[in-house]
């Protein structure tokens, strides 16, 4: 019989627990679900603190994934790029010691989310609250230009909401941009593929599926109502729930580069 060691090393490692957010803000007006608010935020930040979970990027996690040394990491995610992420959530995540990604559009800068056709509008953050969140230590993460349906874009849509996106990142920041995500979540094999030829080493949807990998990582949803024995709940049925991709090691910066609200 193997030793415990040996047996460890033959099962399949559970899959990284990267969890969505949105909105850090007011949640009495939410039609879409997709906001928490500041004390529910704090309390799941405790949770996961009480718990020796420490949340950090996409970045920081695929990295420690790489290296084998993942195990206690939970990856952070906030879609849409919503103002209230620096004024909110940030302070907040600093104070656990925690880093976080954001994904921006850079096609709407300072704007609201018109593509909610119900409920409150919400500022966006702009090209200063985007140099402030990296300031911070946070990843910042291209969600596209305008938040649209990728699986329904022309091709030239395609490749101005991917590559044109991460360059107008990249010039505000004057870093790299490793991370896209999906907007809606929705992804193909041609979504995909354009993701990767636009040079990110990685992309973030939903549930996936069958594309669930390094282009397609699978997430957790986290609302209002999510309280510790809801958070539990997630996190015990997370393996169960979703496989590991067994390719999980971004690719290189460049254009070479081939190969989850």
């Amino acid at each position: 019989m193997p030793a415990p060691a040996a047996l460890r090393r033959l099962l399949p490692k559970p899959p990284l627990w990267v969890a969505m957010y949105h909105s850090i803000a007011d949640a009495s007006d939410d039609p879409y679900q997709v906001t928490v608010s500041p004390v529910r935020f704090a309390r799941q930040l405790h949770w996961l603190g009480d718990r020796g979970l420490r949340g950090v990027s996409v970045r920081e996690l695929l990295a420690a994934t790489a290296e084998g040394r993942e195990r206690g990491l939970v990856g952070l995610t906030f879609d849409d790029g919503y103002a209230d992420f620096l004024e909110s959530a940030v302070p907040l995540l600093r104070r656990h010691g925690f880093t976080a990604t954001v994904y921006v559009l850079p096609g709407r800068l300072g704007g609201v989310n018109a593509w909610d056709t119900e409920g409150p509008r919400k500022p966006l953050l702009d090209e200063d609250g985007i140099r402030r969140a990296a300031a911070a230590g946070m990843e910042i993460g291209s969600h596209g230009l305008h938040h649209v349906s990728l699986t329904e874009a022309d091709d030239a849509t395609l490749a101005a909401e991917t590559r044109h996106s991460r360059e107008l990142i990249e010039d505000i920041t004057g870093g790299p941009v490793d991370g896209f995500c999906y907007p809606y979540g929705t992804v193909d094999a041609r979504v995909s593929r354009a993701v990767r030829k636009a040079g990110y080493a990685y992309a973030c949807a939903i549930d996936p599926g069958p594309l669930s990998g390094t282009y397609a990582l699978p997430r957790v949803h986290i609302g209002e109502e999510d309280t510790s024995w809801r958070l539990t709940a997630k996190r015990v049925l997370h393996p169960l729930r979703r496989r590991s991709p067994a390719d999980l090691v971004p690719a290189r910066s460049g254009p070479a580069r081939s190969v989850l609200s």
